[in-house]
């Protein structure tokens, strides 16, 4: 079985790679370099992409710049140092408008070039920041329109969305990744790391990752400049 793996190069996304590897599919991982502030993450889902052995790993540029309106593809600042109150209050300004639209319909593309079934994607609807691309709802849709949209499809073979980590939160998605070997220590979350590569510790992103060791326990390996408590 082959499966294509949304692959970001962050936490959730190596997990549901991992996932994928122990319930057998032959891996095809595919990245997307929408113009994000950063390429740290493109670099570490290349390392995942190699410690994960998988079969092949592709980027595919897609320029979302043009677009802007967020403060991964724009100057908007990140939000940093929001509580866990101020998270759940709204859609933030790291949303980025039609992005996962986009990267399943190119995963879908991609799975039909390679002749897979099963698209992998490490979103989840608990610690998911508000991003409406992210439900479960959304993802049923979606799978709905690759059926009636597609070659794959339309012969009856359709391509199944799978969304492993979809209930669970931060620190059992890290449990999970534990059990599993996920090496975390080549993962990136940051939405603004230094220059060197150095976590910020203030984002959303950087704060649920944090909680999320924390709460299972474990120590984050991820190289931080700083970390500040939530208020």
């Amino acid at each position: 079985m082959k499966a294509v793996v949304l692959a970001s190069g962050g936490l959730d996304s190596t997990v549901a790679a991992a996932v994928a590897r122990r319930d057998g599919y032959r891996l095809h991982l595919l990245s997307v370099d929408y113009g994000q502030r950063h390429r740290r993450e493109l670099d570490a889902a290349g390392r995942v992409a190699q410690a994960l052995a998988a079969e092949d790993h592709r980027i595919v540029a897609l320029d979302l710049r043009a677009i802007g309106g967020s403060a991964l593809t724009s100057e908007l600042a990140v939000p940093k140092g929001r509580s866990e109150t101020q998270r759940a209050g709204g859609i933030p300004a790291t949303y980025v408008p039609a992005r996962n639209t986009l990267l399943l319909a190119l995963a879908v593309g991609y799975a039909e070039t390679v002749g897979a079934r099963t698209v992998f994607i490490g979103a989840n609807v608990i610690d998911y920041s508000g991003y409406p691309d992210c439900r479960p709802e959304f993802l049923r849709a979606f799978e709905a329109v690759a059926r009636l949209g597609s070659k794959a499809g339309v012969e009856g073979r359709g391509i199944e969305i799978k969304a492993p980590l979809i209930e669970l939160s931060k620190a059992q998605i890290i449990e999970l990744g534990t059990r599993l070997g996920v090496p975390f220590e080549l993962t990136h979350s940051c939405y603004d790391p230094t220059e060197s590569g150095e976590a910020c510790g203030q984002c959303d992103s950087c704060l649920i990752r944090l909680e999320g060791f924390r709460a299972a326990g474990r120590t984050d390996p991820a190289r931080y400049v700083r970390t500040l408590s939530p208020r």
